[in-house]
């Protein structure tokens, strides 16, 4: 009988150089992708990815977490802590969906937003407060995929969505496991216990109804059949899209109102 994969193991995996980041996503299942820069305040921070993409004739608006394999893309991309600008890039370029009313696809993997002073001194918490009472509002569908990581508001920036769907062994949650055990433990050494406890595997989150569908992997992860989970994901957005396009734009907004609305109750209780 296999072992049963545990929550650190989904930690691990999620966390694999190997993983197939946003960039190969969208390279596998869009026609065409348009990169789109800079937040028109200060600069372009390039640890999100925003553009313009088409599948089947329909346009969509992207934002993507983007992390790095080695350690010049990692410095590069920040390795995937977005600072405030691109969380202003981000919200920018939700807004011209909006206006023209475009479905907006997001995909999720940061270990959270950069901590740094200089991010605090140029309104990291603001930034991130503003994307999610803005895409809280939006009159267009917002489709969510948590492809690696996503943690803390670094990750919920981007993921107030209509419909969200998690990676098999994609982890989602408050903070890190290690960020967890350091604060409750003071030991942050206890990060495979806390990942146990704190219930940030798909599995977990879906029997929650914090996410609406898991999208399952090959053994060893989403790196061993990249064609086929993108495949899965294109399926995802095609069905998802022609669903919530068919709603009205003031329906639409109520819906995702009262979707995190009712998530926050059943969690708190």
């Amino acid at each position: 009988m296999a072992n049963k994969i545990t929550a650190w193991d989904r930690v691990t995996m999620a966390r694999d150089l190997n993983r197939p980041t946003a960039l190969d996503y969208i390279e596998n299942i869009f026609d065409d992708f348009i990169e789109l820069h800079g937040d028109r305040l200060s600069k372009d921070d390039k640890s999100i990815v925003c553009g313009l993409a088409t599948l089947n004739n329909q346009t969509y608006t992207i934002i993507a977490e983007q992390k790095g394999r080695n350690t010049k893309e990692n410095i590069e991309r920040n390795f995937g802590m977005p600072n405030p600008e691109s969380y202003r890039k981000a919200l920018r370029f939700m807004k011209q969906a909006e206006k023209f009313k475009r479905p907006i696809i997001t995909f999720v993997d940061t270990k959270g937003a950069y901590p740094g002073i200089e991010a605090e001194e140029r309104g990291q918490g603001e930034a991130i407060a503003r994307n999610l009472m803005e895409m809280s509002q939006l009159k267009v569908p917002i489709i969510v995929f948590v492809i690696g990581e996503g943690s803390s508001g670094g990750a919920l920036a981007i993921a107030v969505g209509d419909h969200i769907v998690m990676l098999e062994n994609a982890i989602y949650s408050i903070l890190s496991p290690e960020g967890f055990a350091s604060i409750l433990w003071k030991d942050g050494s206890r990060a495979k216990e806390a990942a146990e406890i704190m219930k940030l595997t798909a599995k977990d989150l879906y029997d929650f109804n914090v996410i609406d569908k898991i999208i399952n992997e090959p053994k060893g992860g989403a790196q061993n059949d990249l064609k086929k989970v993108s495949e899965d994901i294109k399926k995802e957005i095609l069905v998802s899209t022609k669903k919530l396009t068919k709603i009205k734009e003031e329906e639409l907004v109520e819906l995702r109102y009262k979707k995190f609305r009712n998530m926050g109750e059943y969690i708190t209780l």
